[in-house]
């Protein structure tokens, strides 16, 4: 039998983890009040795609809390596409402007991530200093990298997203019965002419409808996860080029056109003139539901083999103005009180980025009320998750996605 010193010895060395990891905690937070006086009064202008009018109700909403709470005003900048805010700073750099930049907050992940950072366009790492840090699902690998690259704190995670495809059941019957990988999606288009179409890139949905096939159908994954070897772009991309050759045909339009971006893919569902769409969000059908914006036949499926995933982000440019007021508003945004909020499909339906067994049985509690809706599959359901590729890939596959099927 063990004696009783070696029994108690693993309770002790807990015990003090726990206080070290307490003490740490305290550390990391001690200068908050200091953030929050120095935060009082400022503006943050927030820069965010703003295609979605749940979505810029949402903001909206926390640019309520914030101005109850702490004091500070919250302004979305709403955009088409968050390269332009990264051109934004980029160009305030060049022009010396390295105290007072325009751009506070970013929403903002992957390639356009990257090249901020590359372009040290960002500030320093302050994420992982947040109070509500704590609370963060860190064993989620997509939390502290993003498309591959270590984040450094430099970006604070504010939602999960999946690539989720769902259609109309009224027209295209049970969600069972719809493709289930990338093959038979090209099969089921032929097999109905007109009825399924994606964005053209450079929209992000568009793009990762490119991205999804690519990592089907490359002969290497893993080859996906390094920068783009330009000997060997041609070929590992052949197969994707030539699946989109065969579906080009079977698109809405014939791929003549192509829908600018998810919203309009979206409508075009809610019009009956698509049978199957897809989003980044395993959430957004049932939001579209609770939105009166799709018919309530609408089902999610997905793929068994795995579909892309990863996490969006918050960031600040280095020459932010209102520094401070912009870690307030970041963690306001991993508050577990925001992050059930956008979690609901009547408000928005984003995942979260919480890790729920970190969080008190009140806060818990928030996240187990909430009615997901009718359309949003089960965490069991969802399938693996493929890992987004290097950065680098974006721009590649964009640029040659324009060459060929560009107008």
């Amino acid at each position: 039998m063990p004696s009783v010193a070696a029994r108690l010895l693993p309770l002790l060395l807990a015990a003090l983890a726990g206080v070290a990891g307490a003490r740490a905690e305290e550390a990391s937070t001690a200068g908050w009040p200091a953030v929050l006086s120095e935060a009082k009064g400022e503006t943050v202008y927030f820069d965010a795609w703003g295609g979605s009018d749940n979505i810029n109700a949402y903001i909206g909403w926390v640019g309520g809390e914030v101005r109850k709470r702490y004091g500070i005003t919250l302004k979305q900048v709403k955009l088409d596409d968050t390269a332009s805010a990264v051109a934004t700073v980029l160009a305030e750099k060049a022009a010396g402007k390295d105290d007072h930049g325009s751009v506070d907050l970013i929403w903002i992940n992957g390639e356009n991530f990257a090249s901020m950072q590359r372009q040290g366009l960002l500030a320093e790492g302050f994420a992982t200093e947040l109070p509500n840090w704590r609370y963060v699902d860190t064993a989620n690998p997509t939390i502290e990298t993003d498309f591959t690259l270590p984040t450094n704190g430099q970006e604070s995670p504010w939602g999960g997203a999946k690539l989720v495809f769902f259609s109309d059941t009224a027209r295209s019957g049970p969600a069972a019965d719809m493709p289930k990988s990338a093959d038979e999606l090209l099969a089921w288009a032929k097999a109905h002419p007109g009825r399924f179409a994606y964005p053209a890139p450079p929209d992000f949905v568009g793009t990762s409808f490119l991205k999804q096939v690519l990592s089907e159908t490359v002969s290497d994954p893993a080859l996906l996860l390094k920068p783009v070897d330009d000997a060997r772009f041609a070929e590992e991309t052949k197969p994707l080029w030539d699946y989109l050759d065969a579906l080009k045909p079977a698109l809405w339009r014939q791929g003549r056109a192509y829908p600018r971006n998810y919203p309009q893919l979206k409508q075009l569902l809610a019009d009956g003139e698509l049978d199957v769409t897809f989003a980044f969000n395993p959430g957004e059908a049932s939001a579209g539901i609770a939105a009166g914006e799709l018919p309530d036949t609408v089902r999610s499926f997905t793929f068994p083999g795995g579909t892309l995933g990863n996490t969006h982000f918050v960031a600040i440019p280095y020459n932010s103005a209102s520094k401070a007021a912009a870690k307030v508003v970041a963690n306001f945004l991993l508050s577990p009180e925001a992050q059930a909020r956008k979690e609901d499909p009547t408000v928005w339906g984003d995942p979260t980025v919480l890790a729920l067994d970190k969080l008190s049985p009140e806060d818990r509690a928030r996240f187990a009320a909430i009615d997901r809706g009718v359309a949003t599959l089960a965490p069991d359901e969802l399938g693996p998750v493929l890992p987004e590729p290097d950065p680098s890939w974006t721009d590649r596959l964009e640029q040659e996605w324009l060459k060929r099927y560009g107008s």
